[in-house]
């Protein structure tokens, strides 16, 4: 579904990512790991197609791609509700939303535990509120690729869990490849995941219980 074949980014003479080689099969659920500056973000943001490589060639045949960015890009003097910013990843849109899918939206504020913030502006909400909006705007549409990147940074401990519970439900429900950039795989992670560990190249790629004995031998190594 997905190959990177001897991917690189440059910007200047600063090298960004430099050789990354490595498949994806419809349905896998791929954890990114790295330190910070090493390149995991520009890896995903090729894929979405915020980047280009420098050199080398990237294949994605998802029909339907949702994304989170790292950094939500949300003005204080933004004058959209949540309704209308959910509204915005639906796949077809019409001037004025149907009941089936307000009702849609509605089920999954109710989901993601923030049914009360369904007229709200969005420039009135906590960061942990607004990101779970915008979650649920990247899976709104139902895609076959989900890109993640750094989804819980803002998320209260006590929901990480049921978000990834979630996200393990729709990655087995419905088949959707899943891509999560993320600092931390303590609550993330399930024994038949996939990671990879970047540093400006793919230094580990593999089962989450071959990356164990990679940690021990030193990620830098």
């Amino acid at each position: 579904m997905i190959e990177y074949k001897d991917v690189s980014v440059s910007f200047g003479k600063f090298i960004a990512l430099h050789d990354v080689n490595f498949k994806l099969n419809k349905g896998d659920f791929l954890h990114i790991v790295g330190p910070n500056g090493s390149g995991k973000t520009t890896l995903v943001k090729l894929l979405v197609g915020l980047l280009k490589p420098t050199n080398g060639n990237i294949v994605n045949s998802s029909l339907r791609m949702g994304y989170l960015p790292q950094k939500l890009n949300t003005k204080t003097n933004m004058p959209m509700t949540v309704r209308e910013v959910i509204y915005s990843g639906f796949a077809k849109q019409k001037l004025i939303p149907s009941k089936s899918d307000c009702d849609l939206i509605t089920f999954w504020l109710d989901l993601m535990e923030i049914p009360q913030l369904y007229n709200e502006s969005m420039a009135y909400l906590s960061g942990g509120q607004q990101q779970r909006v915008f979650i649920i705007r990247a899976l709104i549409s139902k895609p076959d690729l989900l890109i993640l990147d750094e989804p819980t940074s803002a998320l209260d401990p006590s929901f990480r869990e049921k978000f990834y519970q979630l996200l393990y439900k729709l990655q087995q429900e419905n088949q959707m490849t899943i891509i999560h950039v993320t600092h931390d795989l303590t609550d993330a992670v399930k024994e038949d995941c996939l990671t990879m560990y970047v540093d400006q190249t793919v230094k580990f790629f593999g089962s989450y219980k071959a990356f164990h004995s990679f940690e021990h031998r030193g990620a830098s190594s």
